[in-house]
């Protein structure tokens, strides 16, 4: 299982997971139609669905795309997302080809905000984890359309139980920012700093910072790290 990342718009990350023994491909969050078509077309793929994690445009607008592919199916948790053909539940289980969907319904950002675990049996890649706009790396949304414990629970308690080999796939390039806060709340922390300065080498770079890796989330994430980060918050300029 290979994931092509594709940055489109102002910050924005749309995905492909592609079969290799297939060339057969799962579009993640579409937002711009034309720019996946071409890379898809360039590369061989032949589209099979598309997962939306939430109605945002910027992360649903080029499902459009199925005025081209009539047919082709629209997946996700609110029905409020463009061309939506399948209302997705928590915890449901699909396939494509030899690739397996896990949906986790992770409100917060929006009610209805699902997050995909995928993996392919007997591979050796780690899976992945397309979390659109509830978890970025060192970070995460704004809680629009939930509360608090909401995104609490959808960070720790679902995304909390799954492999720490697995990568993390997020909606947005804020990778930097995020660091940026995370050093302001825990600013003796060596795991912030090298990530920090790995993500400034990046950016000077124009290269993308996804994906990370659930575990290295937990060394550097403060949103998943409340428990042991949670004086600071209120104390930053507290000693180490």
């Amino acid at each position: 299982m290979k994931v092509k990342v594709i940055p489109v718009l102002e910050d924005n990350y749309m995905y492909l997971v592609i079969e290799e023994h297939t060339r057969e491909a799962v579009a993640v969050d579409v937002a711009v139609a034309k720019r996946l078509l071409e890379i898809a077309g360039r590369e061989g793929m032949s589209l099979t669905a598309v997962l939306t994690t939430h109605h945002h445009w910027d992360h649903a607008h080029g499902n459009e795309l199925t005025q081209l592919h009539p047919g082709l199916a629209v997946m996700g948790a609110d029905e409020r997302i463009s061309a939506l053909t399948r209302k997705l539940a928590h915890g449901e289980e699909l396939q494509f080809g030899a690739i397996h969907v896990r949906c986790l319904l992770t409100p917060g950002h929006t009610s209805g905000h699902m997050s995909y675990f995928l993996w392919e049996d007997e591979c050796l890649d780690p899976p992945a984890f397309f979390s659109g706009d509830a978890l970025s790396v060192a970070g995460c949304s704004w809680h629009l359309e939930g509360n608090m414990q909401q995104m609490y629970q959808s960070l720790a308690e679902i995304l909390g139980t799954l492999p720490p080999q697995m990568k993390v796939f997020c909606g947005h390039e804020h990778t930097l920012s995020n660091l940026e806060f995370a050093h302001k709340v825990e600013p003796c922390s060596d795991h912030v700093k090298a990530k920090l300065s790995w993500a400034k080498k990046r950016d000077e770079d124009d290269m993308p910072t996804v994906p990370s890796t659930l575990g290295e989330e937990f060394l550097y994430n403060p949103f998943l790290r409340v428990g042991g980060v949670s004086a600071r918050v209120h104390r930053p300029h507290s000693p180490c």
